[in-house]
């Protein structure tokens, strides 16, 4: 039986790496200063994040429709016999139920075609290893209940941790108190947040942006304790920040696959031009003369 993966954009997959896996991406649109945005890490964001930066409106985002969804698993369906659906976590989007009311219209259609839908609990490429890894054990021949017990086991390894300019976008959403945003704006202080398994956590502070970003190398090789990475390094319109952190980890650490990838728009919309992060998961043990991959689009 042969499995096909679709997901949603704010997994931030490289395209190429997508297209190479057969992975189905539904787009999310936003409609900001009177202009309509598709989320998509094949369109400039440079225009966007400069209207994020000084327009006084606010974006507006919202979940595909369940049209885009049934359409992507029609897409999937054709070349497979099964298909597996992963979405943001539930716990930060509205993703999750607009695929399960597709699947349940689509089951209706295709009865023979076996579906099955997954929280992927996380966001980012850390929402995009449990797809892509999905996707390898698809490739390989697994069958469905193997891809969908390796995304699940994903979905409590990956981590995602990220470097803010500001939390006033993470507050604007509900996702940290006003209180907290407030003060870190006062104190002008950068702080280092960490989303793992539908969890925010506060997890460092520091006085500037470059002292963060060695904090957030510090982090990650405690975390790792030896082990060959596989890493995604996130920046919303901070290049310079993204090529100094791919520098950083390269020297320090062990990598099994490295990706450096813009935050697609909406997840900017949601966390601010300025963030840096780095998405990853560890191999289980500390194997060594594994090669590197290394697939990085332009910073």
């Amino acid at each position: 039986m042969s499995v096909a993966i679709v997901t949603d954009s704010t997994a931030c997959i490289p395209p190429q790496l997508a297209a190479q896996l057969g992975i189905e991406i539904v787009p999310l649109h936003l409609i900001f200063g009177g202009r309509t945005f598709v989320d998509s890490l094949a369109e400039d964001t440079s225009a966007f994040y400069e209207l994020l930066r000084t327009s006084n409106d606010r974006p507006t985002t919202a979940a595909p429709s369940p049209g885009m969804f049934i359409d992507a698993i029609g897409r999937a369906g054709r070349r497979a016999d099964a298909v597996l659906c992963i979405t943001v976590s539930k716990q930060f989007s509205a993703m999750y139920d607009s695929a399960r009311h597709a699947i349940e219209l689509v089951r209706a259609e295709s009865p023979g075609l076996d579906i099955r839908l997954l929280d992927s609990r996380n966001a980012a490429m850390a929402q995009g290893f449990v797809v892509v890894e999905a996707a390898r054990a698809a490739a390989a021949g697994s069958s469905m209940a193997d891809v969908l017990a390796r995304a699940e086991a994903m979905t409590t390894q990956v981590t995602l941790l990220a470097m803010l300019d500001t939390l006033t976008y993470l507050a604007r959403g509900g996702r940290v108190p006003r209180a907290a945003a407030w003060a870190a704006g006062m104190l002008q202080v950068k702080p280092i947040v960490r989303f793992s398994a539908s969890d925010i956590k506060l997890v460092a502070r520091t006085r500037t942006r470059r002292r963060a970003l060695d904090r957030m190398v510090e982090l990650l090789d405690e975390m790792a304790a030896g082990r060959e990475l596989h890493l995604a390094i996130h920046h919303a319109n901070a290049p310079d920040d993204a090529r100094y952190l791919l520098a950083a980890v390269e020297r320090q650490l062990r990598l099994a696959e490295t990706y450096v990838t813009e935050f697609t728009q909406v997840m900017g919309v949601h966390t601010g031009p300025g963030l840096v992060g780095l998405a990853w998961w560890a191999e289980p043990r500390a194997d060594v003369g594994r090669p590197t991959r290394r697939d990085t689009d332009p910073v």
